[in-house]
């Protein structure tokens, strides 16, 4: 246990050991410190680790309070992290999927007006829930099938994600490239389910 003493009681403790008068503070590890020592050491300690709960406190409640911000829901939303709901059945998701696609191909209209935001905006908005249907109905689907559809899976989404930053970039060629590849694979991949 190391032991820090007051100045006065560095003196007595000098005289006690014999060290001269010029030497630093002791600090000691060996000494048993007399019972006036040892309650001065224990408000010390005492002190110490009243300071330290008292910073602990306040960081966890700081950091709690924070965690609601951080990993809010909404905002998870917003970005799109959700893939699948659980309670949505292969039925349901092969239901909408013919309305999920035909929300995605709207977006023509819009890369033909130039109107590049709303195309961003109705892309993201449509290719959210056709990816979220495409999903459920490649899980429902045999082993042997599944490879050639996340294939196409990835490759349409890959060209949906494409189209957006060449929207975002103002790139015509890019899109009209990418809204091509996006229909190829639409058709490839309601052909195979």
């Amino acid at each position: 246990m190391l032991i820090c003493h007051t100045s006065e009681e560095t003196l007595r403790l000098r005289r006690l050991l014999g060290s001269p008068s010029h030497v630093s503070p002791v600090m000691s590890s060996n000494l048993k410190p007399s019972l006036e020592f040892s309650i001065t050491s224990q408000k010390v300690v005492h002190f110490d680790v009243s300071r330290r709960i008292g910073t602990i406190a306040t960081l966890g409640t700081v950091l709690l309070s924070a965690a609601d911000a951080i990993f809010s829901t909404e905002i998870a939303h917003a970005f799109g992290f959700r893939m699948t709901e659980p309670e949505q059945t292969l039925e349901e998701a092969q239901h909408a999927i013919s309305g999920h696609v035909r929300d995605l191909l709207q977006v023509k209209s819009f890369i033909e007006s130039e109107s590049w935001k709303e195309a961003q905006k109705a892309l993201r908005r449509s290719s959210a829930l056709l990816k979220q249907d495409l999903y459920t109905i490649i899980q429902g689907k045999p082993g042997n099938e599944r490879p050639r559809l996340r294939e196409l899976y990835s490759y349409l989404f890959n060209n949906v994600t494409r189209l957006d930053y060449a929207a975002r970039d103002k790139d015509a060629e890019l899109i009209q490239e990418c809204y091509k590849n996006i229909v190829v694979a639409l058709d490839d991949i309601l052909a195979r389910i």
